[in-house]
């Protein structure tokens, strides 16, 4: 028989690991009910708790109002119809226009490849942090690391300086219109015991 703090104990980390395999990346939003900026901010408060090495804290994190969009959006459309034609740029902006939260995460740029490194890991971890919070709201994002972050005129945009800062992703967020199903391979095809 568990007592009642060991019961309490369980629950919390089944909800937990329930937090853990049910996060999705969200390709389709609600784009009629748009997340309040408060929540966003929470989310990051959350995220800077990540592990960081030396605690150097690199992250640096960009809430894009509608004006940053649109021209997010445009330049989005511009890369991607030079790519796929004339007749796709309806589809993609109405695809870009039906998403309701957009957040860029960068990365401080260190001449020390080592710290690089550690610091491009510490913000895979601030963002890994910042989608469970979301989840657990029952906000679903997706992480994408398209042309576009690697674009000039992405920096330029948002006015980041290409020389001291990294783009880890553009988070694009709000509530889903559906969860897609996903699987992982078994432990035993990624775990070994070494003696």
């Amino acid at each position: 028989m568990l007592i009642n703090g060991e019961s309490n104990e369980n629950q919390a980390l089944e909800n937990f690991e329930n937090i853990l395999k049910s996060r999705r990346t969200i390709t389709f939003f609600d784009s009629g009910r748009p997340i309040p900026p408060e929540q966003i901010v929470k989310a990051i408060d959350v995220a800077r708790w990540a592990p960081n090495h030396k605690k150097t804290e690199p992250w640096h994190f960009y809430l894009l109002g509608a004006e940053v969009q649109d021209k997010v959006k445009a330049l989005i459309t511009q890369i991607k119809v030079a790519e796929q034609g004339e007749a796709s740029r309806q589809a993609i902006r109405e695809r870009l226009d039906a998403i309701p939260g957009w957040l860029v995460l960068t990365c401080e740029v260190s001449a020390d490849s080592t710290r690089q490194f550690e610091d491009y890991a510490a913000c895979a971890c601030a963002a890994q942090n910042m989608m469970l919070y979301l989840w657990q709201a029952r906000i679903g994002v997706k992480w994408t690391t398209g042309k576009v972050v690697r674009d000039p005129r992405f920096f330029e945009l948002l006015g980041i300086d290409i020389n001291r800062h990294k783009i880890v992703g553009l988070f694009w967020y709000g509530y889903p219109l559906q969860i897609p199903a996903q699987t992982r391979k078994p432990v035993a095809d990624i775990f070994s015991t070494l003696s």
